[in-house]
């Protein structure tokens, strides 16, 4: 009989493994809802649902192994990260779909950024010139964008490939129009020497900067939130490095 493999858990969702197959819990049935449908939607691979009765989700395996691991060293090779930038060029050219976005505008960005990095100061997470610089790299981001249909929470261990092909893209939740750089700079978060690499399977002008802007933004909005769900955001390699590398 095969074993029960915890993948996540927290207070919000748990994933459980059993052989070939992933259940899915999650307190927010919306977020299983817009997975399934995502799924349903997008031209690039992505699991087979084999069954949904909110709010669990059972979706199968897909084949190949993750693209890396934020705070390690990717054992992909650049091929196989320029395959993960065509994927994502495939997706930003679908259609929107035709649900809101999940995410934040501009305006709710703003605010969003100004609230973090205040509870950050105050709390005595993160030094107050770390964060002070890092905020003023990230309000680059908070301007508009053309919406173009997003992963929305595209960590490396999202994308899965196997001889330098992409053979699927788990965990849509969080899909939805917007800012086609966030995805780009989700997948290579902490990983800026592959930056080129998904470039050149991108296929288009991408603007470096700004990238570097949404690496200080999702690394200042997720320290709390990481550390509070059991994660460390300390380790080598992830987000107060992150944040580090812009001193």
């Amino acid at each position: 009989m095969d074993e029960v493999e915890v993948v996540v858990a927290h207070s919000e969702r748990v994933t459980l493994r059993v052989g070939e197959v992933f259940l899915k819990v999650d307190t927010d049935r919306a977020r299983i809802e817009v997975e399934v449908a995502a799924m349903a939607l997008v031209p690039v691979p992505t699991p087979r649902v084999l069954w949904h009765r909110p709010p669990v989700l059972a979706i199968s395996a897909v084949p190949g192994t993750a693209l890396g691991r934020l705070g390690e060293a990717s054992t992909a090779s650049p091929a196989a990260w320029a395959a993960a930038g065509a994927a994502v060029r495939k997706l930003h050219d679908a259609p929107l779909p035709p649900w809101p976005a999940r995410g934040s505008g501009p305006g709710e960005l703003a605010a969003e950024l100004d609230r973090e990095c205040e509870l950050l100061v105050r709390s005595g997470v993160l030094p107050a010139d770390l964060v002070a610089r890092n905020r003023q790299v990230a309000e680059a981001v908070i301007r508009p964008w053309t919406p173009v249909f997003t992963h929305g929470d595209l960590q490396i261990t999202h994308v899965f490939v196997e001889d330098d092909e992409v053979t699927g893209i788990i965990d849509w939740s969080e899909a939805g129009p917007g800012d086609a750089l966030f995805d780009l700079a989700t997948l290579t978060l902490g990983h800026e020497e592959h930056l080129g690499d998904v470039a050149a399977g991108y296929e288009a002008d991408i603007d470096v900067e700004m990238i570097r802007a949404w690496w200080s933004m999702r690394s200042l909005l997720a320290v709390r939130w990481l550390a509070e769900h059991g994660f460390d955001p300390f380790a080598p390699g992830c987000e107060v490095d992150v944040l580090r590398s812009r001193m």
